[in-house]
Protein backbone atom coordinates (compact mmCIF):
# COMPACT_ATOMS: atom_id res chain seq x y z
CA UNK A 1 0.00 0.00 0.00
CA UNK A 2 1.60 3.32 -1.01
CA UNK A 3 2.33 5.74 1.81
CA UNK A 4 0.65 9.11 1.85
CA UNK A 5 2.60 12.24 1.05
CA UNK A 6 3.20 14.71 3.87
CA UNK A 7 3.44 18.44 3.20
CA UNK A 8 5.28 20.86 5.45
CA UNK A 9 5.85 24.35 4.11
CA UNK A 10 6.63 23.89 0.42
CA UNK A 11 8.16 20.46 0.98
CA UNK A 12 6.29 17.31 -0.05
CA UNK A 13 7.76 14.01 1.11
CA UNK A 14 7.09 10.52 2.40
CA UNK A 15 8.13 9.53 5.91
CA UNK A 16 8.48 5.76 5.54
CA UNK A 17 10.67 4.29 8.28
CA UNK A 18 12.43 7.60 8.92
CA UNK A 19 11.97 9.64 12.08
CA UNK A 20 9.70 12.65 11.67
CA UNK A 21 8.20 14.77 14.45
CA UNK A 22 5.38 17.00 13.12
CA UNK A 23 5.37 18.94 16.42
CA UNK A 24 8.88 20.21 15.62
CA UNK A 25 7.72 22.01 12.46
CA UNK A 26 8.07 25.35 14.29
CA UNK A 27 11.79 24.64 14.79
CA UNK A 28 12.14 24.06 11.05
CA UNK A 29 10.07 27.16 10.32
CA UNK A 30 12.39 29.40 12.33
CA UNK A 31 15.48 27.76 10.84
CA UNK A 32 14.11 28.36 7.35
CA UNK A 33 13.50 32.04 8.16
CA UNK A 34 17.02 32.44 9.59
CA UNK A 35 18.52 30.69 6.57
CA UNK A 36 16.57 32.84 4.11
CA UNK A 37 17.65 35.98 5.96
CA UNK A 38 21.27 34.80 5.95
CA UNK A 39 21.13 34.35 2.18
CA UNK A 40 19.65 37.82 1.72
CA UNK A 41 22.47 39.35 3.75
CA UNK A 42 25.41 37.32 2.40
CA UNK A 43 24.33 36.41 -1.12
CA UNK A 44 24.92 32.69 -0.58
CA UNK A 45 23.65 29.76 1.46
CA UNK A 46 25.35 26.38 1.72
CA UNK A 47 23.70 24.01 4.19
CA UNK A 48 24.87 20.78 5.81
CA UNK A 49 22.06 18.74 7.36
CA UNK A 50 23.99 16.15 9.33
CA UNK A 51 21.08 13.89 10.36
CA UNK A 52 18.52 14.42 7.69
CA UNK A 53 15.98 11.71 8.57
CA UNK A 54 13.24 11.85 5.94
CA UNK A 55 14.80 14.85 4.17
CA UNK A 56 12.28 17.53 5.12
CA UNK A 57 14.98 20.03 6.19
CA UNK A 58 17.07 19.99 2.98
CA UNK A 59 13.84 20.30 0.99
CA UNK A 60 12.75 23.35 2.94
CA UNK A 61 16.18 24.98 2.97
CA UNK A 62 16.31 24.63 -0.80
CA UNK A 63 12.72 25.42 -1.74
CA UNK A 64 11.94 28.14 0.80
CA UNK A 65 15.27 29.61 1.94
CA UNK A 66 16.83 29.48 -1.55
CA UNK A 67 19.88 27.43 -0.56
CA UNK A 68 22.48 27.22 -3.34
CA UNK A 69 23.71 23.85 -2.11
CA UNK A 70 22.47 21.35 0.48
CA UNK A 71 24.32 18.33 1.77
CA UNK A 72 21.83 15.83 3.21
CA UNK A 73 23.56 13.21 5.32
CA UNK A 74 21.76 10.32 6.99
CA UNK A 75 23.67 7.70 8.95
CA UNK A 76 21.12 4.98 8.22
CA UNK A 77 21.77 3.59 4.70
CA UNK A 78 18.43 1.76 4.78
CA UNK A 79 16.75 5.12 4.15
CA UNK A 80 18.63 5.63 0.87
CA UNK A 81 15.67 4.77 -1.36
CA UNK A 82 13.26 6.96 0.58
CA UNK A 83 15.62 9.94 0.52
CA UNK A 84 16.37 9.57 -3.17
CA UNK A 85 12.64 9.68 -3.83
CA UNK A 86 12.01 12.64 -1.52
CA UNK A 87 14.92 14.73 -2.81
CA UNK A 88 14.24 13.97 -6.48
CA UNK A 89 12.32 17.24 -6.81
CA UNK A 90 15.56 19.19 -6.29
CA UNK A 91 17.98 19.87 -9.16
CA UNK A 92 20.76 17.28 -8.99
CA UNK A 93 23.49 19.94 -9.06
CA UNK A 94 22.12 21.60 -5.90
CA UNK A 95 22.33 18.79 -3.38
CA UNK A 96 24.35 15.81 -2.22
CA UNK A 97 23.08 12.73 -0.42
CA UNK A 98 25.34 10.56 1.73
CA UNK A 99 25.08 7.90 4.43
CA UNK A 100 28.00 8.43 6.79
CA UNK A 101 28.72 9.01 10.44
CA UNK A 102 28.12 12.69 11.22
CA UNK A 103 31.49 13.08 12.98
CA UNK A 104 33.31 11.82 9.87
CA UNK A 105 31.40 14.30 7.73
CA UNK A 106 32.30 17.22 9.98
CA UNK A 107 36.00 16.33 10.15
CA UNK A 108 36.19 15.75 6.39
CA UNK A 109 34.69 19.21 5.87
CA UNK A 110 37.43 20.72 8.03
CA UNK A 111 40.23 18.81 6.33
CA UNK A 112 38.98 19.83 2.89
CA UNK A 113 38.29 23.44 4.03
CA UNK A 114 34.68 22.88 2.94
CA UNK A 115 32.86 25.11 5.43
CA UNK A 116 29.11 25.64 5.53
CA UNK A 117 26.95 28.69 6.17
CA UNK A 118 24.48 26.60 8.17
CA UNK A 119 25.12 23.29 9.91
CA UNK A 120 21.94 21.68 11.24
CA UNK A 121 22.39 18.90 13.84
CA UNK A 122 19.04 17.39 14.82
CA UNK A 123 20.28 14.64 17.13
CA UNK A 124 18.50 12.55 19.74
CA UNK A 125 19.57 12.97 23.37
CA UNK A 126 22.30 15.37 24.47
CA UNK A 127 24.37 17.57 22.16
CA UNK A 128 27.81 16.84 23.59
CA UNK A 129 29.08 14.37 20.99
CA UNK A 130 28.29 16.72 18.10
CA UNK A 131 28.96 20.30 19.17
CA UNK A 132 32.72 19.87 19.15
CA UNK A 133 32.95 18.25 15.72
CA UNK A 134 30.10 20.32 14.26
CA UNK A 135 32.15 23.47 14.83
CA UNK A 136 34.77 22.12 12.40
CA UNK A 137 32.30 22.27 9.50
CA UNK A 138 30.87 25.72 10.26
CA UNK A 139 32.08 28.84 8.48
CA UNK A 140 33.18 31.76 10.66
CA UNK A 141 30.13 33.98 10.84
CA UNK A 142 28.00 30.97 9.88
CA UNK A 143 25.17 29.35 11.79
CA UNK A 144 25.14 26.18 13.88
CA UNK A 145 21.75 24.73 14.85
CA UNK A 146 21.95 22.52 17.94
CA UNK A 147 19.52 20.14 19.64
CA UNK A 148 18.84 18.55 23.02
CA UNK A 149 16.01 16.13 23.73
CA UNK A 150 17.31 15.09 27.15
CA UNK A 151 14.74 16.82 29.33
CA UNK A 152 15.54 14.60 32.30
CA UNK A 153 19.08 15.98 32.50
CA UNK A 154 18.23 19.61 31.73
CA UNK A 155 15.24 19.51 34.09
CA UNK A 156 17.38 18.68 37.10
CA UNK A 157 16.17 15.10 37.51
CA UNK A 158 19.56 13.58 36.69
CA UNK A 159 22.30 16.05 37.70
CA UNK A 160 25.09 13.55 37.14
CA UNK A 161 24.04 13.03 33.51
CA UNK A 162 23.84 16.81 33.12
CA UNK A 163 27.39 17.00 34.46
CA UNK A 164 28.60 14.42 31.95
CA UNK A 165 26.79 16.06 29.03
CA UNK A 166 27.09 19.79 29.70
CA UNK A 167 29.82 20.00 32.32
CA UNK A 168 27.17 21.59 34.55
CA UNK A 169 25.09 20.59 37.56
CA UNK A 170 21.40 21.10 36.78
CA UNK A 171 18.91 21.39 39.64
CA UNK A 172 15.12 21.20 39.53
CA UNK A 173 13.19 24.49 39.80
CA UNK A 174 10.18 26.17 38.10
CA UNK A 175 12.16 27.60 35.16
CA UNK A 176 13.76 24.39 33.87
CA UNK A 177 12.46 24.90 30.30
CA UNK A 178 14.69 27.96 30.02
CA UNK A 179 17.47 26.21 31.92
CA UNK A 180 17.66 23.61 29.14
CA UNK A 181 18.27 26.33 26.55
CA UNK A 182 20.93 27.97 28.70
CA UNK A 183 22.74 24.69 29.36
CA UNK A 184 22.85 24.06 25.63
CA UNK A 185 24.15 27.56 24.88
CA UNK A 186 26.67 27.40 27.70
CA UNK A 187 28.04 24.11 26.42
CA UNK A 188 28.38 25.54 22.92
CA UNK A 189 30.08 28.70 24.21
CA UNK A 190 32.54 26.76 26.35
CA UNK A 191 33.36 24.31 23.54
CA UNK A 192 33.96 27.16 21.10
CA UNK A 193 36.04 29.12 23.64
CA UNK A 194 38.36 26.14 24.08
CA UNK A 195 39.27 26.63 20.40
CA UNK A 196 39.63 30.39 20.69
CA UNK A 197 36.21 30.99 19.10
CA UNK A 198 32.87 32.30 20.30
CA UNK A 199 29.15 31.92 19.75
CA UNK A 200 26.31 34.42 19.65
CA UNK A 201 22.74 33.15 20.06
CA UNK A 202 20.52 33.87 17.06
CA UNK A 203 17.38 32.40 18.63
CA UNK A 204 16.54 29.81 21.27
CA UNK A 205 13.43 27.64 21.12
CA UNK A 206 11.71 25.12 23.37
CA UNK A 207 8.93 23.22 21.61
CA UNK A 208 7.55 21.39 24.64
CA UNK A 209 9.83 18.37 24.20
CA UNK A 210 12.90 19.59 22.34
CA UNK A 211 15.41 22.37 23.03
CA UNK A 212 16.92 23.96 19.91
CA UNK A 213 19.35 26.87 19.73
CA UNK A 214 20.82 28.50 16.65
CA UNK A 215 24.15 30.23 17.23
CA UNK A 216 26.50 32.30 15.10
CA UNK A 217 30.17 31.33 15.16
CA UNK A 218 32.47 34.28 15.94
CA UNK A 219 36.22 34.82 15.78
CA UNK A 220 36.56 35.83 19.43
CA UNK A 221 35.30 33.97 22.50
CA UNK A 222 32.09 35.28 24.05
CA UNK A 223 32.54 33.29 27.23
CA UNK A 224 33.14 35.52 30.27
CA UNK A 225 31.91 36.04 33.82
CA UNK A 226 28.87 38.00 32.64
CA UNK A 227 27.68 35.49 30.05
CA UNK A 228 28.62 32.23 31.80
CA UNK A 229 27.81 31.61 35.44
CA UNK A 230 25.26 30.15 37.81
CA UNK A 231 21.57 30.40 38.65
CA UNK A 232 20.42 30.09 42.26
CA UNK A 233 16.86 29.29 43.33
CA UNK A 234 15.30 29.30 46.79
CA UNK A 235 12.72 26.56 47.31
CA UNK A 236 11.57 28.33 50.46
CA UNK A 237 10.46 31.67 48.95
CA UNK A 238 10.67 31.17 45.14
CA UNK A 239 13.38 33.80 44.58
CA UNK A 240 15.83 33.48 41.66
CA UNK A 241 19.23 35.16 41.41
CA UNK A 242 22.25 34.93 39.15
CA UNK A 243 25.48 33.98 40.82
CA UNK A 244 28.93 34.94 39.46
CA UNK A 245 31.88 32.61 39.85
CA UNK A 246 33.54 34.74 42.53
CA UNK A 247 30.48 34.44 44.78
CA UNK A 248 30.29 30.65 44.73
CA UNK A 249 30.02 29.31 48.27
CA UNK A 250 28.65 32.60 49.58
CA UNK A 251 25.12 32.45 48.19
CA UNK A 252 22.27 33.55 50.45
CA UNK A 253 18.64 34.40 49.85
CA UNK A 254 16.57 37.52 50.45
CA UNK A 255 14.28 35.53 52.74
CA UNK A 256 17.02 35.04 55.33
CA UNK A 257 20.73 34.29 55.87
CA UNK A 258 19.94 30.79 57.12
CA UNK A 259 18.41 29.77 53.77
CA UNK A 260 20.73 28.21 51.21
CA UNK A 261 19.47 28.35 47.59
CA UNK A 262 20.11 25.46 45.23
CA UNK A 263 22.59 26.32 42.48
CA UNK A 264 22.56 25.24 38.81
CA UNK A 265 25.40 25.73 36.38
CA UNK A 266 27.55 26.86 34.92
CA UNK A 267 25.24 27.91 32.10
CA UNK A 268 24.72 30.76 29.63
CA UNK A 269 23.49 33.96 31.33
CA UNK A 270 23.54 36.22 28.26
CA UNK A 271 20.64 36.92 25.88
CA UNK A 272 18.78 33.96 24.38
CA UNK A 273 18.24 35.74 21.05
CA UNK A 274 19.82 38.34 18.79
CA UNK A 275 17.43 41.28 18.67
CA UNK A 276 18.20 42.54 15.17
CA UNK A 277 18.01 39.07 13.63
CA UNK A 278 14.82 38.06 15.43
CA UNK A 279 13.15 41.33 14.39
CA UNK A 280 14.21 40.79 10.77
CA UNK A 281 12.94 37.19 10.92
CA UNK A 282 9.62 38.48 12.24
CA UNK A 283 9.31 40.91 9.33
CA UNK A 284 10.08 38.12 6.87
CA UNK A 285 7.52 35.84 8.54
CA UNK A 286 4.90 38.55 8.14
CA UNK A 287 5.83 38.92 4.46
CA UNK A 288 5.31 35.16 4.07
CA UNK A 289 2.01 35.42 6.04
CA UNK A 290 3.40 33.12 8.72
CA UNK A 291 1.33 34.72 11.47
CA UNK A 292 1.93 32.31 14.35
CA UNK A 293 5.68 32.28 13.67
CA UNK A 294 5.71 36.09 13.59
CA UNK A 295 3.93 36.23 16.95
CA UNK A 296 6.46 33.84 18.49
CA UNK A 297 9.36 35.91 17.18
CA UNK A 298 7.75 39.07 18.60
CA UNK A 299 7.58 37.32 21.99
CA UNK A 300 11.25 36.40 21.71
CA UNK A 301 12.18 40.01 20.91
CA UNK A 302 10.38 41.26 24.03
CA UNK A 303 12.24 38.95 26.43
CA UNK A 304 15.81 39.54 25.19
CA UNK A 305 16.99 41.88 27.97
CA UNK A 306 15.12 40.23 30.82
CA UNK A 307 16.73 38.06 33.57
CA UNK A 308 17.67 34.43 32.79
CA UNK A 309 14.62 32.86 34.43
CA UNK A 310 10.84 33.20 34.54
CA UNK A 311 7.94 32.67 36.93
CA UNK A 312 5.23 30.18 35.91
CA UNK A 313 1.72 31.44 36.64
CA UNK A 314 0.91 28.15 38.36
CA UNK A 315 3.81 28.69 40.77
CA UNK A 316 2.55 32.19 41.61
CA UNK A 317 -0.91 30.81 42.31
CA UNK A 318 0.42 27.92 44.39
CA UNK A 319 2.71 29.99 46.58
CA UNK A 320 0.18 32.80 46.90
CA UNK A 321 -2.64 30.36 47.69
CA UNK A 322 -4.82 32.01 45.09
CA UNK A 323 -6.28 31.34 41.67
CA UNK A 324 -3.77 31.31 38.84
CA UNK A 325 -3.44 34.98 37.84
CA UNK A 326 -4.30 36.25 34.40
CA UNK A 327 -1.02 36.49 32.49
CA UNK A 328 -1.67 39.66 30.53
CA UNK A 329 -3.15 41.53 33.52
CA UNK A 330 -0.15 40.58 35.64
CA UNK A 331 2.31 41.77 32.97
CA UNK A 332 0.43 45.06 32.52
CA UNK A 333 0.31 45.65 36.28
CA UNK A 334 4.04 44.98 36.68
CA UNK A 335 4.81 47.34 33.81
CA UNK A 336 2.57 50.01 35.39
CA UNK A 337 4.78 49.82 38.48
CA UNK A 338 7.89 50.45 36.38
CA UNK A 339 9.06 46.86 36.01
CA UNK A 340 9.96 45.19 32.74
CA UNK A 341 7.80 42.15 32.05
CA UNK A 342 6.92 39.93 29.09
CA UNK A 343 5.56 36.53 28.18
CA UNK A 344 8.17 33.75 28.43
CA UNK A 345 8.65 32.33 24.93
CA UNK A 346 9.51 28.87 26.28
CA UNK A 347 6.40 28.76 28.50
CA UNK A 348 3.32 30.70 27.43
CA UNK A 349 2.00 30.37 30.97
CA UNK A 350 5.08 32.06 32.42
CA UNK A 351 6.21 35.65 32.98
CA UNK A 352 9.73 36.97 32.55
CA UNK A 353 10.33 40.08 34.60
CA UNK A 354 12.94 42.01 36.55
CA UNK A 355 10.51 42.23 39.46
CA UNK A 356 11.19 40.06 42.49
CA UNK A 357 9.00 37.02 43.02
CA UNK A 358 7.46 38.55 46.15
CA UNK A 359 6.47 41.58 44.05
CA UNK A 360 4.76 39.30 41.52
CA UNK A 361 2.84 37.67 44.38
CA UNK A 362 1.75 41.04 45.78
CA UNK A 363 0.65 42.33 42.38
CA UNK A 364 -1.23 39.10 41.63
CA UNK A 365 -3.06 39.37 44.98
CA UNK A 366 -4.04 42.95 44.24
CA UNK A 367 -5.43 41.94 40.85
CA UNK A 368 -7.45 39.15 42.42
CA UNK A 369 -8.81 41.36 45.20
CA UNK A 370 -9.82 43.98 42.66
CA UNK A 371 -11.71 41.42 40.61
CA UNK A 372 -13.23 39.64 43.63
CA UNK A 373 -13.81 42.26 46.36
CA UNK A 374 -15.06 41.01 49.71
CA UNK A 375 -18.75 41.73 50.25
CA UNK A 376 -19.57 44.50 52.70
CA UNK A 377 -20.88 43.49 56.08
CA UNK A 378 -23.68 45.56 57.63
CA UNK A 379 -24.80 45.72 61.21
CA UNK A 380 -28.50 45.08 61.52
Amino acid sequence: MPQHVVQEGQARFRVGAAFYRPQSAIARDLATLAAALYRQRHGRLRVLDAMTGCGVRPLRYSLEAGADWVWANEGNPELAGLLQENLASLPGERYRLSHRDAHQVFLDCFQQRDFYDLVDIDNFGGPAPYVSTGLWATRLGGLLYLTSTDGRATGGHDPERSLRTYGAWARSHPAVYEQGLRLLLGHAAQTAAARGLGIEPVFSLFTGQVHRVMVRLTRKPTLNEKTYGFLAYCHRCGHFQTLPWRHLGRETCVCGPDTAPVVSGPLWLGPLHDGATVTAMQALAEDWTWRSQARLLATMAEEIDLPPYYFPLGEIGRRGRMDIPNRDRLIAALQAQGHRAAVASMDRQGVKTDAAFETCLAVARTIQQTRNPKPETRNL
